[in-house]
Formats: structure tokens, C-alpha cells, sequence
């Protein structure tokens, strides 16, 4: 039996549950090493975690990366790693509407070139604020390049005018979008 903290006696861990909550924190610090510098300044770790995942992201060797994995769990032991997997969890979660958003961008430009008006009817319904000629004008030619067999340079543009309808989000909805606290 341990004594926690608060004087209440807890049952002692087993070897084996301390190791999984080992290999866990490990695998947390490798998560953190896949991150850009950018993500982990807006996650509070301390200087010398943040120090270690810098390390541990320069590493090629297997069994460095490992060790420097381990360290990382050593150093995650002493604080509580619930924030920092709720951290991770939204940015993976941000990343795969991300990915639903560019296919979904995809199927649009790819129906558009193919000559589906419903699809830029929906797609002017749903942003309002969208030039409507503009869009026209990059449909025309995303169509003409394809039927010429000429590299997909105006299917391109095509992409960035409606990936850049998508970040800007539906009229209306802008102030919504805001306030959610997100960047």
C-alpha cells in the first residue's frame, strides 16, 4: 500500500501497469516530437520537455529516438499529461477536417470541370459572397484545358478560388466561426 499525497492509502501499482503508463507517456512524447514548432509553442511544456521533443524531432537513429523517447517519458512523469493529450487530440482532430475539407474541394472542382451545374449552383448557394463570374470564368477554362488535354494550371485555380471560399467560410456564419475559440 502507497500513501498518497492526501494521506489516503492506495493499492500499490503492479510492475506491469507502471510499465504501460510508461509506454503511453512515451508515445505521447513521440506524438509531440511529429509536431511543427509552431504547435508546440502554443503547448505549455516546460522548457526542459520542450527541450527534449526538439531533440528527440532531430534524431534519425532508431535506438537514439527510442532512448530520447524514454527520456521524454521520465520527464512526463512528474506532470499531468491530460492537457497535453487533449492538445494533440484537437490538432489531430483539426487535421482531419482539414483533409474532409480539401477532398470535399476536390469532388467539387472535379465535378465542375466535368460540367455539373448543380454543383456550382449548390456551391453559389452556400457562399453567397463568391464572384459569380469569376467562378464562371474558372469553370470555362478548367473545362476548355481538360477537353484540350493541356496541364490542369486553371483546374488549380479553380482550387485555391474555392479553397479560399471555404477558409472564409459561408456568409452569415463568419462571426460563428470566431467564436470558437480556435485560431
Amino acid at each position: 500500500m502507497n500513501e498518497s499525497r492526501n494521506g489516503e492509502i492506495q493499492p500499490r501499482k503492479s510492475r506491469t501497469q507502471i510499465k504501460h503508463e510508461m509506454i503511453a507517456l512515451q508515445e505521447l512524447g513521440g506524438r509531440l516530437a511529429k509536431l511543427s514548432e509552431a504547435q508546440l509553442q502554443r503547448m505549455n511544456l516546460s522548457a526542459e520537455l520542450r527541450e527534449a521533443v526538439r531533440f528527440a524531432a532531430t534524431l534519425k537513429s532508431h535506438g537514439a529516438i527510442r532512448r530520447q523517447l524514454q527520456y521524454i517519458g521520465v520527464l512526463m512523469r512528474d506532470i499531468d499529461s491530460g492537457p497535453i493529450q487533449k492538445a494533440l487530440d484537437r490538432i489531430d482532430q483539426a487535421s482531419g477536417q482539414d483533409a474532409a475539407s480539401f477532398k470535399q474541394i476536390e469532388l467539387w472542382r472535379d465535378a465542375l470541370a466535368a460540367g455539373d451545374a448543380q454543383v456550382l449552383e449548390s456551391i453559389l448557394r452556400e457562399f453567397p459572397d463568391a464572384d459569380r463570374a469569376r467562378m464562371n470564368q474558372l469553370v470555362r477554362n478548367a473545362r476548355k484545358e481538360k477537353s484540350e488535354g493541356r496541364p490542369p494550371r486553371a483546374s488549380r485555380e479553380l482550387f485555391r478560388y474555392l479553397r479560399t471560399l471555404c477558409q472564409a467560410g459561408p456568409a452569415g456564419n463568419s462571426d460563428e466561426n470566431d467564436s470558437d475559440g480556435e485560431p
